[in-house]
């Protein structure tokens, strides 16, 4: 097939799908998911392995999206109210998977560089599949007030263990010593360049609004911004998700009528979030599932129980409402792109079977977290009393016709 056809079939695979997993109430992200799982190369191979690696520009522009439409969450007057409260509970959700996964993989013998670089990858999460989640139903509450910016800062958090945590795998995996830039000043270079190129982007696509009144032209303005900020990113080596997502927290700020303005990316965006998740379905490669064994197993476990005993104690020291507590944890579990670029990483920078055997052990996380994961999240959610009555209703109305 062309590459043409085969984003053509993507879509209504991962469309049809849709169809097939409503009545047992899945997420759509877990149909694009799995969609995208049975034409790749794993089952089917209607989408070989070189025409996906061929979708990479689809999936670097889907992130640079879905960080922008995080970012757009980011009122500041909300801020002011939650804002230490969200920091609070990022770093000890983070901090907390990286202790549990360190401590068990140490506890099971396993090599030095491969408990730093693994407890490291655990504080990543996958923004991508939450947005979808609480999009699709509406979700409204504490619990995705609290999510959706922890999910975004959690990023830069983890960028800043990964450099270091990565600095002392390669130190003790090559008999080098610590390497100070590595550990300190590059993850902050990165950070720091990340926020001015979304500071300067964002005031860029808020002066130009003034100058275009249409709704198409505003809605050409919002994606340029967003196309300019991955490209800088790719350029620069920064962070896209930071740089696309402070543009839209600038531009929801900044102007008094952003809301209506974004409605028109929200209405063009779905198309391109489905071929991103069916893509990202068709890079899963299940076999590499019987190569990972036990260190896969504990990983996938303790990183898991990490995340929400990290999100719970956070939560209660900062006397969060008791639905954070109990049920923010287990939206924080899927992971994806971030963590396999830190894995790509690591299979670059550490030897060989080091490298190979982190990779097998993130991607087949990966398949785990992001099938299971919507799963979890829509029912912490549903649990949690975020998803309008009336959104259930519809759900299982349309579900009965």
């Amino acid at each position: 097939m062309t590459s043409l056809l085969c984003l053509a079939v993507a879509l209504a695979a991962g469309l049809l799908f849709t169809r097939i997993v409503k009545p047992v109430g899945l997420p759509n992200v877990t149909a694009y998911l799995v969609a995208g799982l049975l034409i790749g190369p794993s089952v089917l191979n209607i989408v070989t392995e070189e025409i996906a690696a061929g979708f990479d520009v689809i999936v670097t522009l889907a992130l640079g999206f879905i960080a922008f439409s995080i970012g757009v969450e980011f009122k500041f007057s909300h801020l002011k109210e939650i804002g230490g409260k969200v920091f609070v509970i990022t770093l000890f959700q983070a901090v907390s998977a990286v202790a549990f996964v360190f401590v068990t993989l140490l506890l099971f013998g396993f090599d030095l560089p491969i408990v730093f670089t693994l407890s490291a990858i655990a504080t990543a999460t996958a923004p991508a599949a939450t947005l979808l989640v609480i999009r699709q139903y509406k979700a409204h509450g504490p619990v995705t007030d609290t999510l959706l910016p922890v999910v975004a800062l959690d990023d830069a958090i983890g960028l800043v263990i990964f450099s270091v945590f990565m600095s002392v795998s390669k130190s003790i995996a090559g008999g080098e010593g610590i390497n100070v830039w590595h550990m300190i000043l590059e993850p902050l270079r990165e950070i720091g360049l990340s926020i001015v190129a979304g500071t300067v982007l964002g005031l860029i696509l808020t002066l130009c609004m003034k100058f275009f009144k249409s709704r198409a032209n505003r809605l050409s303005l919002m994606v340029a911004a967003v196309v300019a900020g991955v490209a800088l990113a790719e350029k620069f080596d920064l962070s896209s998700l930071l740089v696309c997502m402070l543009i839209g927290a600038f531009f929801i700020n900044l102007r008094e009528d952003s809301e209506y303005i974004i409605e028109g990316c929200d209405r063009w965006t779905p198309p391109l979030f489905l071929l991103f998740f069916v893509v990202s379905g068709a890079d899963l490669d299940l076999s590499i599932l019987p190569s990972v064994g036990l260190i896969g197993v504990l990983y996938i476990v303790a990183r898991s129980i990490g995340k929400y005993s990290g999100a719970a104690a956070g939560a209660a020291i900062v006397k969060s409402e008791p639905n954070v507590r109990k049920y923010l944890g287990f939206t924080l579990l899927p992971q994806a792109g971030v963590a396999i670029g830190m894995a790509q990483i690591a299979a670059a920078e550490l030897p060989s079977e080091l490298g190979a055997q982190i990779r097998a052990v993130v991607l087949c996380a990966t398949i785990v977290y992001e099938i299971i994961g919507p799963v979890l999240t829509k029912i912490s959610l549903t649990m949690a009393g975020e998803i309008p009555k009336r959104e259930k209703k519809r759900k299982a109305g349309e579900s009965n016709t």
